[in-house]
């Protein structure tokens, strides 16, 4: 498959390295294309966290016994949080903040949820 055009980040809807075997999605995808890559997943699927604060933007780390393998970030007042892992050429505190910049009115980063939008688009034609 030949994409249509360049791009230089990767914000996979999964994990990176807070994955068991330490190689999500993300980490797929960014080690494939050799491009940062994060991974952006709504649920958890290893590790330990303190839930972050009520309030946007608050974050905790996700760790797996002493290793930190990304965080818990609250999107918005109120609702559940998203796990952020970095997947490839991006550390967790990168992961976290190009995540928040990506946030609009929804709980979702704005790239994900059009992606979410687009697939949902295609299952109904």
């Amino acid at each position: 498959m030949k994409l249509k055009s360049d791009f230089s980040l990767i914000i996979a809807d999964g994990q990176g390295i807070a994955h068991p075997r330490r190689f999500g999605i993300a980490s797929h995808l960014g080690v494939l294309l050799n491009i940062p890559a994060i991974g952006c997943a709504k649920k958890r699927l290893v590790g330990k966290f303190q839930m972050p604060e009520n309030i946007s933007g608050a974050f905790t780390y996700l760790y797996d016994g002493e290793e930190k393998i990304g965080a818990v970030l609250r999107t918005k007042v109120n609702v559940k949080p998203l796990f952020i892992s970095p997947g490839h050429l991006v550390d967790i505190e990168s992961s976290v903040r190009i995540i928040i910049s990506l946030i609009g009115k929804y709980r979702l980063p704005e790239p994900v949820r059009e992606a979410h939008l687009y697939g949902n688009k295609l299952r109904v034609e």
